[in-house]
Parts: structure tokens; sequence; C-alpha cells
């Protein structure tokens, strides 16, 4: 199950959903995993609680501790080195204060419906007054 957690990180795969999904599908990815024709594959609870309980441990802790210490004395790393993980990245107890912006004055919307008289009057003009002026454009345009 272990090399299948391995797997998963190294294929990209996101989730334990799609791990088991293709542990059941693909046979040579079963196989890689360690997993055989006859063994079944294990379930997404079995996958969680091997994470919960692998959290839990201190293992990869000493198992990374033991790699480091290996990789100083056969001279892979020196002491002038300095590396930093960026895989956990802690989250923001709060989220920050938002600055302060303008508020835009609120529209008022369109009224719907039919105009009032005098509305009507006033637009009918204005309609009357480009028609009029339209013609004296186009002769414009035409000479």
């Amino acid at each position: 199950m272990i090399y299948s957690l391995f797997a998963r990180i190294l294929e990209g795969i996101p989730t334990i959903k799609l791990l088991v999904r293709r542990l059941k599908t693909d046979v040579l990815f079963r196989l890689d995993c360690g997993f055989s024709f006859s063994d079944r594959v294990p379930s997404e609870a079995s996958f969680s609680r091997l994470i919960r309980r692998i959290k839990s441990s201190n293992v990869l802790d000493e198992i990374n501790h033991a790699l480091v210490l290996q990789a100083v004395e056969e001279g892979f790393i020196d002491g002038n080195h300095i590396a930093i993980d960026a895989t956990h990245v802690e989250a923001r107890d709060q989220a920050p204060q938002k600055e302060e912006v303008e508020q835009q004055p609120v529209k008022e919307p369109k009224k719907r419906g039919r105009k009032k008289k005098e509305a009507y009057e006033a637009w009918k003009k204005e309609q009357e007054e480009i028609e009029n002026h339209l013609p004296l454009f186009e002769q414009k345009i035409e000479k």
C-alpha cells in the first residue's frame, strides 16, 4: 500500500478515490505497486487509516533523518548547503483585512411600463427633431 501512495504522488493522481480506481483498472500499475492478480485492492477507508497512522507516528521523520545522515557520510551533502522544504504551507488563522473601496452610487433602475403623457410628448418631440435634421445630414454625406 505504501508503494501505491508513492506512485500516486509520482503519477500526479489527485485523490485516493482515483488511485483506487486506477489500481482496479490498470493491471501494470497494480503490479508496479506490489499487488498481485489475486490480491484485493484496498479500499479508500484502508488508505485513509494508513495515512492517519503514518501521520501520528514519527516514522517518516526518522527515515528522513537517517537519509540525511547517510548523504552527509557519503559526501553528497556538506554543511555549506541549506535546503528548505516548501511542501507544507501553514494556513492563515484569519483572512487579510480588505482595504475600504469607495462605494459607487447606486444607479436607479429604469422605470418599466408605459411612459407618462408628458414624458411621451417630450420623447416624441426629440424624435421629430432628429428626423427633421436627418435629411440634412444625409444630403451632406452624399455631396
